[in-house]
């Protein structure tokens, strides 16, 4: 039976992340997840394998602590999880991750099709779907609304800027798929149980074979600091304070 692979990133949840006053980045107390682009990604894969007949299953790439994300992945439907070990993940670049990605899917039997989401949450770069395709010497799409599987091919529905594209592309391929087209469901207890049984495999880094070596190294990170002016209109009238506002607001060409 052909397989689906799912690929997704275990991140920190944005709302433990904390920016201290020298802009320095505490994730100390983030609860880490799958991402919630990736979510989609996977529901992406298991609405396919229900549609065709197909077998999905999802592939991750991190240090020990991923490997808990593999029970939430399996309780959204895929029938096996995969996981590439590493410690070198968290100073990998797209190049990187693509090509252990890569490489670990050339290990797996029968795949036609890799999901990615479009973007990671934590940095959006949209570089491991296109550069995975390359990797694999497969098709790859981006900005996937939908798409549906057809006799050695997939119909693509891109959503573009302005507009909608539909693109006919050969199997085997990588869609980067967009979360609006694919509402991630939500694992009740049933699948949550299911997930503890379905079968998990670790697959080390260094078996692969592949450079891991990234392009780019981080050498720092810091947060974020937006200057805000705080403007008080201290009127009681609202007509003057609105006028007071609106002059405000060509001043500083907010408005024309």
């Amino acid at each position: 039976m052909p397989a689906i692979v799912a690929c997704y990133k275990w991140v920190p949840d944005e709302e433990g992340i904390r920016i201290g006053d020298d802009r320095s980045v505490d994730i100390s107390r983030a609860r880490w997840e799958i991402g919630s682009f990736d979510r989609s990604a996977i529901e992406a894969a298991v609405q396919t394998a229900e549609a065709s007949g197909w077998t999905p299953v999802t592939l991750t790439y991190g240090g020990e602590g991923v490997e808990k994300s593999l029970k939430d992945a399996l309780s959204r439907g895929p029938e096996k999880g995969y996981w590439v070990a590493s410690d070198r993940q968290d100073q990998a670049d797209g190049r990187a991750t693509s090509k252990v990605l890569a490489a670990a899917v050339h290990t797996l039997d029968g795949v036609r099709l890799v999901v990615c989401a479009e973007g990671a949450s934590d940095t959006y770069a949209r570089q491991v779907g296109p550069r995975l395709g390359v990797c694999l010497g497969w098709p790859a799409v981006t900005s996937v609304l939908s798409f549906e599987l057809g006799e050695g091919s997939a119909t693509v529905v891109r959503k573009l800027e302005d507009t909608q594209q539909t693109v006919e592309v050969q199997l085997p391929c990588v869609l980067c798929v967009l979360p609006e087209g694919f509402e991630p469901r939500v694992p009740g207890l049933k699948a949550i149980m299911a997930a503890n049984r379905k079968p998990k495999e670790r697959i080390d880094a260094a078996d692969l074979g592949a450079d891991e070596a990234p392009l780019a190294e981080r050498v720092s990170l810091e947060g974020f600091a937006m200057a805000r002016k705080n403007l008080v209109i201290a009127e009681d009238d609202p007509a003057v304070a609105a006028r007071e506002l609106v002059a405000a607001l060509h001043k500083e060409g907010v408005l024309s």
